[in-house]
């Protein structure tokens, strides 16, 4: 939930399903915030409590590997440069915040090339390559999830039980959701007959979570319009059970073969 609170700030923002993509992500952090192209905060999240608080075995490079693949920082000004003096961190009012706000726009549609351009070079030398999601049985799906984090591993889990039964659904798991890739999410939902978006975060609008909203805005212009439901679930790092998404499998599932209304928002997990 914390970090949905800096969505609007104007930082990129990538999310872990687990330690070994929180560590990858965070080298190819320092690689797309350093771009000349992008000059922009990036922020690589973790789920608190699921993730920070348990132990699970990664792959770690060694020190000289990493300082090679991230290179020597190239500062772009020096602050000691008497005859060119800059200003940092000073109040921005009226005379110049819109304009430094307008270029925070453009570096943050820059990046999204530089952050599939990095995630591909890691790929290339790490054998784990990165782009703005992971589709997983998704192409043939009927039916669809879509979530960012943790829970994404238990989805997964899931999701091969009910191929077994027969029943097409796949898993859209978001992982960068700074930029938002709207376009390219919306190519890969639009033929669906139902999405159920879960998501660890209430945006307190009284109409579901953040994530839904992103995903209602990308499906927007698309001439198939699924039916979306959204399930808060987990906060405050509750674990989220096999039972309650069997729950949501179930309900989205059901949703999908009838035409009668259905509650869009809906919470699992809170007593």
């Amino acid at each position: 939930s914390a970090t949905f609170g800096a969505r609007d700030f104007g930082w990129i923002q990538i999310f872990s399903e687990n330690s070994q993509e929180a560590y990858d992500n965070l080298l190819q952090a320092v690689k797309i915030a350093e771009h000349p192209q992008v000059r922009l905060p990036v922020m690589v999240t973790t789920d608190g409590f699921i993730i920070s608080h348990c132990l699970e075995k990664i792959e770690i490079l060694d020190d000289e590997t990493v300082k090679e693949y991230i290179g020597p920082f190239k500062p772009y000004t020096n602050l000691l440069d008497v005859d060119n003096p800059i200003t940092l961190g000073a109040l921005d009012l009226q005379n110049y915040y819109f304009e430094h706000k307008r270029q925070v726009a453009e570096a943050m549609k820059n990046s999204k090339e530089i952050i599939l351009d990095i995630g591909r070079d890691f790929g290339r030398r790490f054998g784990r390559e990165y782009g703005f999601f992971e589709k997983y049985k998704l192409d043939d799906a009927e039916i669809a999830i879509v979530c960012l984090g943790s829970v994404a591993g238990s989805v997964k889990s899931v999701i091969n039980e009910y191929r077994e039964k027969g029943i097409k659904i796949g898993l859209l798991k978001i992982r960068v959701y700074r930029p938002f890739p709207q376009e390219e999410i919306a190519s890969q939902l639009q033929n669906m007959k139902a999405i159920a978006v879960i998501e660890k975060c209430d945006g307190f609008a009284a109409k579901g979570g953040p994530l839904l909203d992103e995903i209602k805005c990308c499906l927007y212009d698309s001439k198939n319009k699924p039916k979306i439901l959204d399930f808060i679930v987990g906060l405050g790092g509750r674990e989220v059970t096999h039972s309650q998404i069997t729950e949501i499998f179930d309900e989205l599932n059901s949703v999908a073969k009838s035409e009668k209304t259905f509650n869009q928002v809906n919470y699992k997990g809170v007593r």
